[in-house]
């Protein structure tokens, strides 16, 4: 199933520009432009070496809540990641993000996570690069759409091209308990995998992305984005996404734990 997606929801770029105005700069650009090394994240505190916490802008006028430090927190080995209600700027609520410091390129990505519920709200998983780094806007997803629990849809964008998406299912529920959620991203093919099982498998050269990407855990929501995330009601309690493990294993590197899906890759 395809769904139509606006094409203004990652604007990072406008993001690293509000973000430079303001005198919050990204990480400084020889650190941004290193190729990552393999890693294993269990959250056992927030390692500031690995990730850069987004603070003090929206990435555009279909985001409701401002990026704030606050709403990213690690207790006992879970990365959450909050949204609420508090006036900053011209936005009524927070929300929480962070973004490696390094690119990744090909290998296994994966997060074991507790999505977020609700309309208008979003979870994500997923790479990007673009102009704000100077390179061709390339990105891979996973993204849970709080409306609709029980599925998880996929995209990629290659040169700021995307139109790709595809709904799958989470068993259970992707807000009910934690999943674990990766995909495998070589030259000649992208791999999705759900709780371990293959879901989407794509081939197609023009939506294959060949730029090595940051990677971003996010929860955000909008009211101007009806007909895809669904009608957003500002919610009476703060609500949290879940992560409790993020890895990265480039190709060709041995598994690093036994439930990781590179230990039976062909």
């Amino acid at each position: 199933m395809t769904i139509s997606r606006p094409i203004s929801r990652p604007l990072r770029l406008l993001l690293t520009v509000l973000a430079a105005a303001s005198g919050m700069a990204f990480v400084p650009s020889s650190q941004a432009q290193e190729t990552g090394k393999s890693f294993v994240e269990d959250f056992s505190s927030l390692d500031k070496s690995r990730w850069y916490v987004s603070d003090g802008w929206a990435n555009g006028d279909h985001q409701n809540c401002t990026w704030a430090k606050d709403q990213v927190k690690v207790t006992d080995g879970t990365l959450s990641l909050g949204y609420e209600r508090r006036q900053t700027k011209d936005r009524e609520h927070v929300c929480g993000e962070i973004q490696t410091n390094a690119r990744f390129s090909y290998g296994t990505y994966e997060a074991r996570i507790k999505a977020a519920v609700g309309s208008g709200f979003n979870t994500g998983f997923f790479t990007y690069i673009g102009p704000a780094q100077k390179q061709p806007w390339d990105e891979i997803d996973f993204e849970f759409l709080g409306k609709e629990p029980s599925k998880v849809q996929l995209n990629t964008y290659v040169n700021g091209k995307g139109g790709n998406e595809k709904l799958v299912p989470v068993p259970g529920g992707a807000d009910a308990g934690f999943n674990d959620y990766a995909f495998v991203w070589e030259k000649d093919r992208l791999r999705y995998y759900v709780n371990g099982e293959l879901v989407h498998t794509v081939t197609d050269p023009a939506a294959l992305p060949t730029h090595a990407q940051k990677i971003y855990l996010s929860l955000w929501a909008s009211d101007n984005m009806k007909s895809w995330l669904g009608t957003f009601s500002s919610p009476e309690a703060p609500v949290s996404a879940q992560f409790t493990r993020v890895a990265f294993t480039a190709l060709g590197e041995p598994c690093q734990f036994p439930e990781s899906v590179a230990c039976s890759l062909d």
